[in-house]
């Protein structure tokens, strides 16, 4: 069943709120989805600065020096903040690569969640309550993100297994329904040199996202490709370092409200997920149309 959440601010005095805010939203919706759940958050970047979020099943024993040791392999100053289970590297933007390259060498149990400019990804098995209070989520500050919690359908339950799947630089994705193709997909894209983590379509649905950013496209262009390409039942929220979308399939059997104002914009699989946000008694409601794209750029 699953559920998603999105907020996209215009009111930068609302940035400090963002993480209490998408928080909030995601817990009302937990009886959509208890087994995991998950947080994309986009805070302001740093000039010259990049990110790499990751995840560790014995954090300890990874993250220990993990910063110092990164810095000696690339040959440029590393900076750490460990939360629970993730563990968020502040490296210089020129050095991502290099920098999970140095990681997988360092600590191969660990998983890289998600890097860019500006991007931090927390997710793990659990209800949105005990993961937001694990990451300390309503204190973390941004522009938009996206959150959501899982029922799983078609792949373990697992921390990979949970959403926002980020795929390129400062991209991520969250997905209620199943997509039919997604095998086919997979390896075509596997052809054209991406890499996959895990068994879920969700992870396939990013990929080809970023597949498509990659090839030229803005973030509206590959949401209005994937109406053609990818089939099966689907709502995509999904973030770029600038941007929010969403999209649904033509069928649109899956639940979805949209809100806005002129303070922000904001997804929820219900409308129960909007009710406490700040202004919703005089905003723009409305439910997205089936193969309509909508999205928002800074």
């Amino acid at each position: 069943m699953c559920g998603i959440v999105g907020l996209f601010l215009k009111d930068k005095s609302l940035e400090p709120q963002l993480g209490s805010m998408l928080s909030e939203m995601l817990v009302c919706l937990t009886d959509r989805g208890p087994d995991s759940a998950g947080i994309a958050i986009y805070g302001s970047p740093e000039k010259n600065r990049g990110k790499i979020t990751i995840q560790s099943p014995s954090p300890e024993r990874d993250f220990a020096n993990l910063d110092q040791e990164v810095a000696g392999k690339i040959g440029a100053p590393v900076a750490m903040t460990v939360k629970s289970t993730h563990a968020v590297l502040e490296i210089p933007a020129d050095k991502v690569d290099t920098s999970r390259a140095a990681i997988a060498e360092l600590r191969p149990d660990a998983r890289v969640m998600g890097a860019g400019e500006s991007i931090e990804i927390y997710k793990e098995v659990g209800l949105p309550g005990e993961v937001a209070k694990r990451f300390d989520l309503s204190k973390m500050a941004g522009s938009h993100g996206i959150g959501h919690t899982r029922m799983a359908t078609e792949s373990a339950v697992t921390t990979m297994g949970a959403h926002p799947f980020s795929t390129g630089p400062d991209q991520c994705l969250v997905h209620n329904g199943s997509l039919s193709n997604h095998n086919n997909i997979r390896r075509e894209l596997k052809r054209e040199g991406m890499t996959f983590e895990t068994e879920n379509d969700t992870e396939v649905a990013a990929a080809y996202l970023s597949h498509k950013i990659a090839g030229g496209m803005g973030l509206g262009e590959a949401l209005e490709s994937s109406l053609n390409d990818l089939d099966g039942f689907f709502t995509f929220v999904v973030g770029t370092k600038n941007g929010f979308g969403v999209v649904r399939d033509p069928i649109a059997c899956k639940p979805a409200v949209m809100a806005e104002t002129d303070r922000y914009v904001a997804f929820g699989s219900e409308y129960r997920a909007l009710a406490n946000l700040p202004g919703i008694e005089q905003a723009r409601v409305w439910e997205p149309e089936p193969s309509t794209v909508y999205f928002w750029e800074h």
